[in-house]
Protein backbone atom coordinates (compact mmCIF):
# COMPACT_ATOMS: atom_id res chain seq x y z
CA UNK A 1 0.00 0.00 0.00
CA UNK A 2 1.39 2.94 -0.96
CA UNK A 3 1.90 6.24 1.82
CA UNK A 4 -0.81 9.00 0.57
CA UNK A 5 0.95 12.38 0.34
CA UNK A 6 -1.05 15.54 -1.29
CA UNK A 7 -1.01 19.58 -1.57
CA UNK A 8 -4.30 21.39 -0.55
CA UNK A 9 -5.45 24.66 -1.73
CA UNK A 10 -7.43 27.15 -4.04
CA UNK A 11 -7.38 27.04 -6.58
CA UNK A 12 -4.92 24.04 -7.00
CA UNK A 13 -4.88 22.52 -10.62
CA UNK A 14 -1.91 24.61 -11.71
CA UNK A 15 0.59 23.11 -9.20
CA UNK A 16 3.28 21.54 -10.52
CA UNK A 17 3.84 19.38 -6.81
CA UNK A 18 2.21 16.35 -8.00
CA UNK A 19 4.75 16.15 -10.60
CA UNK A 20 7.71 17.02 -9.02
CA UNK A 21 7.09 14.29 -6.18
CA UNK A 22 6.36 11.71 -8.18
CA UNK A 23 9.79 12.35 -10.04
CA UNK A 24 11.01 12.61 -6.11
CA UNK A 25 9.78 9.34 -5.28
CA UNK A 26 10.50 7.68 -8.81
CA UNK A 27 14.54 8.91 -8.16
CA UNK A 28 14.65 7.62 -4.22
CA UNK A 29 12.53 4.69 -4.88
CA UNK A 30 9.49 4.92 -2.25
CA UNK A 31 6.24 3.55 -2.92
CA UNK A 32 3.93 6.97 -2.43
CA UNK A 33 1.07 8.73 -4.42
CA UNK A 34 0.64 12.64 -4.22
CA UNK A 35 -2.26 14.11 -5.06
CA UNK A 36 -3.59 18.01 -5.24
CA UNK A 37 -6.88 18.51 -3.52
CA UNK A 38 -9.00 21.43 -4.06
CA UNK A 39 -10.13 23.10 -0.59
CA UNK A 40 -12.68 25.10 -2.07
CA UNK A 41 -13.97 28.13 -1.12
CA UNK A 42 -16.74 27.55 1.14
CA UNK A 43 -16.10 27.81 4.52
CA UNK A 44 -14.83 24.68 6.34
CA UNK A 45 -13.97 23.27 3.06
CA UNK A 46 -9.93 22.91 4.05
CA UNK A 47 -10.77 21.28 7.48
CA UNK A 48 -13.28 19.18 5.45
CA UNK A 49 -10.32 17.98 2.93
CA UNK A 50 -8.58 17.71 6.19
CA UNK A 51 -10.55 14.87 7.44
CA UNK A 52 -11.40 13.30 4.54
CA UNK A 53 -7.88 12.81 3.21
CA UNK A 54 -6.79 11.99 7.12
CA UNK A 55 -9.12 9.35 6.99
CA UNK A 56 -8.40 7.62 3.91
CA UNK A 57 -5.26 7.41 5.31
CA UNK A 58 -3.31 10.27 4.22
CA UNK A 59 0.37 10.53 5.92
CA UNK A 60 0.86 14.39 5.11
CA UNK A 61 0.09 17.49 3.15
CA UNK A 62 1.94 20.46 1.44
CA UNK A 63 -0.40 23.70 2.02
CA UNK A 64 -0.50 26.39 -0.05
CA UNK A 65 -3.05 29.79 -0.33
CA UNK A 66 -5.35 30.42 0.75
CA UNK A 67 -4.99 27.89 3.70
CA UNK A 68 -1.58 28.31 5.51
CA UNK A 69 -3.41 30.10 8.56
CA UNK A 70 -5.94 27.07 8.75
CA UNK A 71 -3.34 24.85 8.51
CA UNK A 72 -1.32 26.21 11.58
CA UNK A 73 -4.71 26.38 13.45
CA UNK A 74 -5.93 22.69 13.03
CA UNK A 75 -2.46 21.48 14.68
CA UNK A 76 -1.92 20.08 17.92
CA UNK A 77 1.84 20.94 17.40
CA UNK A 78 3.83 23.28 15.67
CA UNK A 79 7.20 23.91 14.66
CA UNK A 80 9.22 27.41 15.78
CA UNK A 81 9.35 29.11 12.20
CA UNK A 82 5.24 27.55 11.82
CA UNK A 83 4.23 29.48 14.95
CA UNK A 84 6.81 33.23 14.48
CA UNK A 85 5.10 32.75 10.80
CA UNK A 86 1.42 32.22 12.06
CA UNK A 87 1.29 29.96 9.27
CA UNK A 88 2.02 26.19 8.04
CA UNK A 89 2.75 25.02 5.03
CA UNK A 90 3.63 21.42 5.61
CA UNK A 91 1.03 19.16 8.13
CA UNK A 92 2.08 16.11 9.04
CA UNK A 93 0.16 13.35 10.53
CA UNK A 94 1.44 10.89 13.44
CA UNK A 95 -0.37 8.88 16.07
CA UNK A 96 -3.89 11.03 15.85
CA UNK A 97 -1.86 14.28 16.22
CA UNK A 98 -1.52 16.67 13.25
CA UNK A 99 1.90 18.11 13.66
CA UNK A 100 2.62 21.79 11.53
CA UNK A 101 5.61 22.97 9.95
CA UNK A 102 6.96 26.46 7.55
CA UNK A 103 9.30 25.76 5.51
CA UNK A 104 8.65 28.46 3.02
CA UNK A 105 11.34 30.51 4.94
CA UNK A 106 14.10 27.78 4.98
CA UNK A 107 13.53 27.51 1.01
CA UNK A 108 13.71 31.13 0.72
CA UNK A 109 17.35 31.17 2.52
CA UNK A 110 18.64 27.53 0.45
CA UNK A 111 17.53 28.84 -2.80
CA UNK A 112 19.12 32.39 -2.19
CA UNK A 113 22.69 30.58 -1.08
CA UNK A 114 22.18 27.38 -3.36
CA UNK A 115 21.02 28.70 -6.42
CA UNK A 116 22.10 32.64 -6.55
CA UNK A 117 25.78 31.98 -4.59
CA UNK A 118 24.66 34.29 -2.29
CA UNK A 119 25.64 33.31 1.38
CA UNK A 120 23.66 35.17 4.07
CA UNK A 121 26.15 35.62 6.59
CA UNK A 122 27.25 38.83 7.75
CA UNK A 123 24.89 40.53 5.38
CA UNK A 124 22.48 43.30 5.34
CA UNK A 125 18.75 42.18 4.84
CA UNK A 126 15.81 44.40 3.59
CA UNK A 127 12.83 42.58 3.37
CA UNK A 128 10.06 44.34 1.56
CA UNK A 129 6.17 44.37 3.22
CA UNK A 130 5.68 43.42 6.87
CA UNK A 131 2.54 40.34 5.48
CA UNK A 132 3.19 36.91 5.91
CA UNK A 133 5.67 36.75 3.83
CA UNK A 134 8.21 38.36 6.14
CA UNK A 135 6.77 36.80 8.95
CA UNK A 136 8.08 33.33 7.53
CA UNK A 137 11.47 34.49 6.72
CA UNK A 138 12.70 36.25 9.41
CA UNK A 139 13.78 33.35 11.25
CA UNK A 140 15.40 31.19 8.82
CA UNK A 141 17.49 35.04 7.20
CA UNK A 142 18.25 35.29 10.61
CA UNK A 143 19.75 31.70 11.39
CA UNK A 144 21.56 32.36 8.44
CA UNK A 145 23.95 34.54 10.15
CA UNK A 146 22.54 37.99 8.50
CA UNK A 147 24.07 40.96 10.35
CA UNK A 148 21.18 42.74 10.34
CA UNK A 149 17.65 42.61 8.69
CA UNK A 150 15.23 45.76 8.40
CA UNK A 151 11.69 45.69 7.71
CA UNK A 152 9.96 48.12 5.23
CA UNK A 153 6.60 48.46 4.51
CA UNK A 154 4.27 51.25 3.16
CA UNK A 155 2.12 51.36 7.07
CA UNK A 156 5.44 51.97 9.51
CA UNK A 157 3.40 51.05 12.67
CA UNK A 158 2.93 47.46 11.38
CA UNK A 159 6.36 46.87 10.19
CA UNK A 160 7.79 48.37 13.95
CA UNK A 161 5.17 45.96 15.66
CA UNK A 162 6.65 42.82 13.51
CA UNK A 163 10.21 43.53 14.21
CA UNK A 164 9.04 43.98 17.92
CA UNK A 165 7.48 40.71 18.25
CA UNK A 166 9.69 38.32 16.24
CA UNK A 167 13.22 40.53 17.42
CA UNK A 168 13.15 38.25 20.57
CA UNK A 169 13.31 35.17 18.81
CA UNK A 170 16.37 35.74 16.94
CA UNK A 171 19.58 35.27 19.25
CA UNK A 172 20.66 38.74 18.97
CA UNK A 173 20.60 39.84 14.89
CA UNK A 174 19.32 43.41 15.22
CA UNK A 175 16.04 44.03 13.29
CA UNK A 176 14.09 47.05 13.27
CA UNK A 177 11.42 48.20 11.17
CA UNK A 178 9.99 51.12 9.83
CA UNK A 179 8.23 53.28 6.62
CA UNK A 180 9.16 53.34 3.26
CA UNK A 181 10.74 56.89 3.71
CA UNK A 182 13.23 55.46 6.33
CA UNK A 183 14.79 54.29 3.39
CA UNK A 184 16.24 57.84 2.03
CA UNK A 185 18.53 57.24 4.58
CA UNK A 186 20.85 55.68 2.44
CA UNK A 187 21.70 52.77 4.49
CA UNK A 188 23.08 50.26 2.39
CA UNK A 189 22.00 46.44 1.86
CA UNK A 190 23.38 43.40 0.17
CA UNK A 191 20.41 41.33 -0.21
CA UNK A 192 16.46 43.14 -0.81
CA UNK A 193 13.87 40.46 -0.52
CA UNK A 194 10.42 41.83 -2.43
CA UNK A 195 7.71 39.96 0.04
CA UNK A 196 5.23 41.85 -0.64
CA UNK A 197 2.06 41.25 -2.40
CA UNK A 198 3.15 42.84 -5.24
CA UNK A 199 5.84 40.17 -6.02
CA UNK A 200 3.02 37.62 -6.96
CA UNK A 201 2.09 39.58 -10.17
Amino acid sequence: MPDRYAVIGHPIAHSKSPFIHGLFAQATGQDMVYEAIDGGAEPGGFERALAAFRAAGGRGMNVTLPFKLAALAVADSASEDARLAGAANTLSFEGGRIEARNTDGIGLVRDIEANLGLPLAGRRVLLLGAGGATRGAVLPIARAGAARIVIANRTADKAEALAAELAPHLGGVPLTGGGLAALATGEAFEVVINATSASLS
